[in-house]
């Protein structure tokens, strides 16, 4: 055993490998992309004996994968953000009707937020929709126990079990004594067995129907009364004892911990001012379904007010309001619903301790105490996030606009760094919905709209995971749009993961690359051109080719990530050349452009220059072709004065 730093999700990797987990697969989103990367890592290093470790192509490939490795008895993995559970869903639907044999634990790493995601959706939802039960870490710590715990319920059930950690339990690091080398569980001696159990006929569906509800029971159960799981659900009771007890307060995951923190100020600060705290009870539910309605009714009994904190939906609230009334008890539920606690969002301490001290009668007594210190009274200059410097997909897009002109178009976008085309000054992603959309969604357009040019960006990594389908469709149908694919070489969003178009693979062997073109003349596109974005005037004339062919076409913007490659000298701005047009600036709002108001020089007088950023440019050399003054240079013609200041 080590002791060792780690972050959440590396000491999940840890504990699923410690489980015995045989089978690891997912697709990368934040904040979940670390845990695989580490059970990668320890592979390669010959530290996680015994265990395949994949990125899949997308969500629904790697949990049906799962699917087969554990109905011959190998513990699995899966791993991915909120809104990948959705791509995986129809899998998971059937899966928990059918059951599994090797336990299979779903770890679904929520956002809110959203800091990194396009919802705040709650996965202990999708647990309550989909049957299976959830499991929410309130730190790391606790994480790293429960993710131990769901190999054994998912194998005692025969039920896919969900780990839920949200962002700050993902990143949040702290120390883990974990094990050197870990060796996956042996599979059972006869495998895979045949039976009709695993084909989901009606018939079969009906029957496990009532084994689900029959299980959840037993479970709801467990989590009440049996460890390790009923030390998810721990209770404390706080105040003098003298005192009648009436309040209690509820939380679930990270905001357990914010609440604990919260209460112990507050705490505090009676204290300190001489006040009286009230007494009060306080439950963290660590396992929110099925409800663990023996812990509930304990925990709610003598209280007449109870106050909810949870991130993202009223799941505990709702819980508590309908045990209040199938058990007729009086008390009263307080939280998101009541406006009492935050309705979206992270929730965090300082707003815990205001809103519990107005819950606790508190307010008046602790009076300026309760108030927090801005750090800056000032209001914080507003930062939007924007593509790299030299990020290909800026010439991408603007070479898509220049081939367009004034032809009315909509532009549809998908989920990835690239979505941030939508800013000004590139103005060049219309509609975003969900990963793969926008290939579909163009071809809606293109029926309703039929004057304007459909066209759709997609990522390389998008491509795979979920593009195809679309195309398949658009080829079918004689949906005329233009598919503009962003081959960058990389998942540059979540973290440069590889994908089937890089060869790549976690286990070591590097395979042929799957060829996009290939693909896209397999479907049936007709009509498809390369294009190095970087090159402009190259990467125009190919997209006016693409955009003016009848039917389905395609454009392979083909240029690496900037995080891959090794970055150029900086390019510089002749100051006796600059004009102060702005062009470069106004064009492509690359951040390693900027403009002095002060500079004056031969041509620009009192306008301004633009200047060159050179900690941030890697010299791709856009501006260069942008400038219609040519008074950006490449390093060596560039000479070495400058014009005089205001």
């Amino acid at each position: 055993m080590s002791k060792k730093l780690l972050m959440g999700n590396e000491a999940f990797a840890h504990a699923a490998l410690e489980a015995g987990v045989r089978v690891v697969a997912g697709y990368p989103g934040t904040p979940s992309s670390e845990l695989i990367e580490t059970v990668a890592k320890l592979h390669a290093a010959g530290k996680a004996h015994g265990v395949h470790v994949e990125w899949s192509t997308n969500e629904k490939a790697a949990l049906e994968l799962l699917a087969g490795a554990s109905y011959c008895g190998a513990r699995t993995l899966f791993t991915c953000k909120q809104v990948g559970l959705n791509v995986a869903s129809d899998a998971l639907m059937s899966l928990n009707y059918v059951g599994i044999k090797g336990g299979c634990v779903l770890f679904v790493a929520d956002d809110p937020g959203p800091i990194s995601s396009q919802t705040e959706q709650d996965t202990r939802r999708f647990g309550a929709f989909s049957k299976v039960p959830v499991l929410d870490p309130a730190t790391p710590e606790q994480g790293f126990a429960m993710m131990k715990a769901a190999f054994d319920l998912s194998e005692k059930y025969r039920t896919p079990v969900i780990v839920r950690p949200t962002t700050r339990i993902c990143h949040a690091s702290t120390f883990f004594e974990v094990e050197d080398e870990t060796f996956a569980k042996p599979i059972p001696e006869e495998g895979f067995e045949r039976s009709s159990r695993w084909v989901i006929f009606p018939r079969r569906a009906f029957e496990g129907h009532g084994e689900i509800n029959e299980r959840l029971i037993s479970i709801a159960k467990d989590y009440a009364q049996n460890e390790p799981l009923a030390s998810f659900n721990p209770q404390e009771q706080r105040g003098d004892a003298s005192m009648p007890l009436r309040l209690g307060v509820a939380a679930g995951g990270v905001s357990a911990s914010y609440v604990r923190e919260a209460l112990r100020r507050l705490e505090e600060l009676c204290g300190e001012q001489g006040v009286q705290m009230p007494s009060y009870r306080f439950w963290q539910v660590g396992t929110p379904y099925p409800f663990p309605v023996v812990a509930a009714d304990e925990f709610t009994c003598g209280l007449d007010r109870i106050i909810v904190f949870e991130e993202l939906d009223h799941v505990i609230e709702d819980e508590l309001a309908v045990r209040a009334g199938r058990t007729h008890a009086s008390f009263e539920v307080l939280g998101k619903l009541t406006g009492d606690t935050r309705d979206r969002g992270e929730n965090d301490v300082d707003d815990a301790i205001t809103r519990l001290a107005s819950f606790f009668g508190l307010s008046d007594s602790l009076g300026e105490s309760l108030k927090v210190p801005a750090p800056f009274d000032e209001p914080l200059p507003v930062r939007p996030p924007v593509l790299c410097a030299g990020c290909p997909h800026r010439g991408s897009f603007y070479a898509v606009k220049r081939a367009l002109r004034k032809t009315p178009a909509v532009l549809c976008g998908d989920i990835g760094c690239y979505t941030l085309g939508n800013a000004k000054p590139l103005d060049a992603v219309d509609t975003c919905l969900c990963m793969g959309a926008g290939i579909t969604m163009a071809q809606g357009f293109s029926v309703v709209e039929p004057d304007k040019k459909q066209l759709a960006f997609v990522g390389d990594s998008t491509f795979f995971a979920s593009g195809l389908t679309g195309i398949a469709n658009a080829v079918y149908n004689g949906h005329d749009i233009t598919v503009c694919v962003l081959d960058n070489a990389t998942t540059a969003m979540t973290g440069s993961q590889p994908h089937p178009g890089t060869g790549v693979t976690l286990m070591g062997p590097h395979r042929k690359p799957i060829s996009i073109e290939a693909v896209l003349k397999a479907l049936g596109v007709e009509c498809i051109v390369h294009a190095d974005p970087l090159d402009l005037e190259g990467s125009t004339r190919a997209a006016k080719r693409a955009i003016d062919f009848e039917g389905p076409s395609a454009i392979l913007f083909e240029s690496p990530c900037v995080q891959l490659v090794k970055p150029k000298e900086s390019v510089s701005v002749n100051t006796d050349t600059c004009t102060g047009c702005k062009k470069c600036i106004t064009e492509i709002g690359c951040p390693g452009l900027g403009f002095d108001q002060t500079r004056k020089g031969a041509k620009s007088k009192d306008r301004g220059q633009a200047f060159v950023d050179a900690s941030l440019c890697n010299g791709c050399g856009l501006c260069i072709q942008v400038c219609p003054f040519k008074a950006i240079e490449l390093p060596g013609n560039a000479e070495e004065k400058e014009a005089p200041h205001a």
